[in-house]
């Protein structure tokens, strides 16, 4: 069953309506949604009939587009999900969706050769394999890091288009030191991953200092009013992270000049994948290699040369370096009865 533009775009305002648990959704309520997205993205001031959403509530529910919704009704008048973890963009992929990104994928393929894709070539090579594996065409010839069970994942898409329609969120977060969830809005500006781990970018309404929220440990979010969005102003994300290894970052951290010295053993290893896109070599010896790096100083650094374990020795700052002995001498004292 073919789907158009249009409706697509009121089934993901539906979902989102229906996967939105603090607050109860009337029939109104949902029509009124739909006439603002459709007003909103496509410019259609003209709204959305009663029977055209009871027809995608019906359809939504069925097995026509492969959706199968769990959409109740309860006291006959509030619409929600009976599975509060459903929603459409967890569905089973069905063939037609198959068959539309398979050739979206052809013709990026063929645009692989202008210099404005270059970029993207792991990514066609990804898509592909992942549509071959999903359709049972093959084993898969390309083997992705990913984390099956990773959390936050389902939340990628509804911030991404909140950054995308500049639309503050009322975010419930708990992170590892808290006790319990607080609620604050926020100004969101940007999603980063890494190391299979997503990050919000974003800038709370009472502060002027940008924070990263990891989307694993967001509860539930909800959209405000596009009106009270303050865009962000400052140099842009990629200088932004551009001294930092991973995330932990504020707009004051200036970068430090980290000299390390790395095993012979090790050395070809780090010359051939750089620890940081600022890393330069010093110098040589029979030991091994001198190199410099200009980054923040930060919890991930820390975590990167701990991976190392002796194969490197921080050289300076001296407040690395003291940092760096005093976590590896708590690790040896772990094992000293071994």
């Amino acid at each position: 069953m073919a789907v158009n533009k249009l409706a697509l775009l009121r089934y993901n305002t539906i979902d989102k309506c229906l996967s939105n648990r603090y607050r109860q959704w009337t029939l109104n309520d949902l029509i009124q949604k739909v006439s603002e997205a459709l007003y909103e993205q496509e410019g259609i001031s003209s709204g959305v009939s009663k029977r055209t959403i009871q027809a995608d509530l019906e359809l939504m529910r069925s097995n026509k587009l492969g959706y199968n919704a769990p959409i109740v009704v309860l006291n006959r008048k509030f619409y929600t999900y009976e599975d509060a973890r459903y929603s459409i963009h967890r569905s089973r992929v069905t063939p037609a969706d198959m068959e539309k990104m398979n050739e979206m994928v052809s013709v990026l393929q063929q645009m692989s050769g202008f210099d404005y894709f270059k970029d993207m070539t792991d990514i066609m090579a990804r898509l592909q394999n992942s549509l071959q594996n999903a359709a049972g065409k093959s084993p898969g010839y390309i083997q992705l890091e990913n984390n099956h069970r990773l959390k936050g994942i389902e939340h990628v898409g509804p911030l991404y288009q909140a950054i995308l329609k500049k639309i503050p969120l009322l975010i419930r977060y708990q992170s590892f030191q808290q006790t319990e969830p607080r609620e604050q809005v926020y100004h969101p500006y940007l999603l980063k991953e890494y190391r299979n781990r997503w990050f919000l970018l974003c800038r709370p309404r009472q502060s002027q200092h940008l924070l990263t929220l990891a989307l694993d440990r967001m509860i539930d979010f909800m959209e405000m009013s596009p009106r009270d969005f303050v865009p962000y102003e400052g140099v842009d994300f990629e200088r932004y992270y551009a001294d930092c290894i991973g995330v932990t970052k504020n707009s004051k951290d200036r970068p430090q000049k980290v000299i390390l010295k790395v095993d012979k053993e090790t050395a070809p290893y780090v010359l051939t994948k750089p620890i940081h896109h600022s890393q330069q070599l010093l110098h040589e010896e029979e030991t091994g290699i001198i190199i410099r790096i200009d980054v923040v100083l930060n919890f991930e650094l820390e975590r990167e040369l701990l991976g190392f374990g002796e194969c490197i020795e921080v050289k300076g700052p001296l407040r690395l370096k003291k940092r760096m002995s005093s976590r590896l001498e708590r690790a040896a004292r772990q094992y000293r009865n071994v």
